[in-house]
């Protein structure tokens, strides 16, 4: 039985990054720390249950996988939502980290993100969070490589569906006045509009003017009955997981809430811009979701 440190989703994303790093032809994002971070077993346990359609209860038996058997399913409905969220957000953040001597990146949900043992900047505090569980599982998997932890990075441990993320971030030693740059990423689609609002509350109350957010989103046509076979699909596999995809969100929406709590989008990634930027020419079955946004937001003065 995979183990419940994580979400299986999130573990499919780390799967997802490991798989094309270390398997991938024409890379998209080059995440070459994420399979030793996740680990030979868990990355074998991951790829018998893309194996197996995705049946969670199937028990881990030593016996690996086929890549042939799994590719294809890896690069239609797993792949290409984590490989070029990840890419346009480091795309984003390292471009805001140039503009300033010193600066702060909050990944909200961090999970088995890596971007603290890749990073090349020192002028970039991280602060990961997520559920403290999460957290010490990550923890002791960092241990077991013996990787050195950045002095430049923060584990902040907090329950989102009951900690207050303001006061906990600012207990850690997360600075307001320093120009932040925020992540959300793999979260709006559990979330309805009510609660993602909440989230870039806090954002807003931790962050002044030119900080920055940037996320992830699925947008109205993703409940709609005659949706394409692949949204449908993934949406299937979420909850046959535990974590079925029950919200998206229209540009309008979107609007509303950024608005509210003075941000402003700078830049809005369709589902067609997704597939020029990171998909177009490729030969691997690696398509732009059809109901995937990518945006980010600056907050006004």
């Amino acid at each position: 039985m995979i183990a419940t440190q994580e979400s299986i989703t999130a573990k499919l994303c780390s799967f997802a990054r490991a798989y094309h790093s270390n398997i991938g032809k024409e890379k998209i994002f080059d995440d070459y720390l994420a399979y030793d971070l996740m680990g030979k077993q868990e990355f074998e346990e991951i790829g018998q249950l893309i194996q197996n359609n995705f049946e969670p209860d199937n028990t881990y038996d030593n016996d690996g996988f086929e890549t042939e058997c799994i590719s294809p399913k890896l690069n239609r409905y797993i792949a290409p939502i984590p490989l070029s969220r990840i890419a346009f957000a480091e795309e984003k953040l390292l471009e805001f980290a140039d503009k300033h001597s010193e600066c702060q990146y909050v990944i909200c949900g961090a999970g088995m993100d890596t971007f603290a043992f890749r990073n090349g900047n020192p002028h970039i505090k991280i602060f990961e969070l997520d559920h403290p569980d999460t957290g010490r599982y990550k923890r002791e998997r960092i241990r077991k490589l013996e990787w050195n932890i950045p002095k430049n990075l923060k584990f902040v441990p907090i329950d989102f569906s009951k900690d207050d993320m303001t006061s906990i971030l600012l207990a850690s030693g997360y600075d307001p006045k320093l120009p932040a740059f925020f992540a959300i990423l793999g979260v709006s689609y559990y979330l309805t509009l009510s609660v993602f609002e909440q989230t870039i509350k806090n954002i807003s109350e931790l962050c002044h003017a030119g900080g920055k957010i940037v996320f992830d989103y699925p947008d109205e046509t993703t409940l709609r009955e005659e949706n394409s076979e692949r949204v449908q699909t993934l949406s299937e596999i979420t909850e046959k997981l535990g974590e079925k995809m029950l919200y998206g969100y229209s540009l309008s929406d979107i609007n509303t809430v950024l608005d509210r709590y003075g941000f402003e989008i700078e830049e809005h990634e369709t589902p067609q811009m997704i597939q020029k930027h990171y998909f177009e020419d490729r030969n691997d079955g690696i398509r732009a979701f059809e109901n995937i946004h990518f945006m980010l937001a600056y907050k006004g003065s």
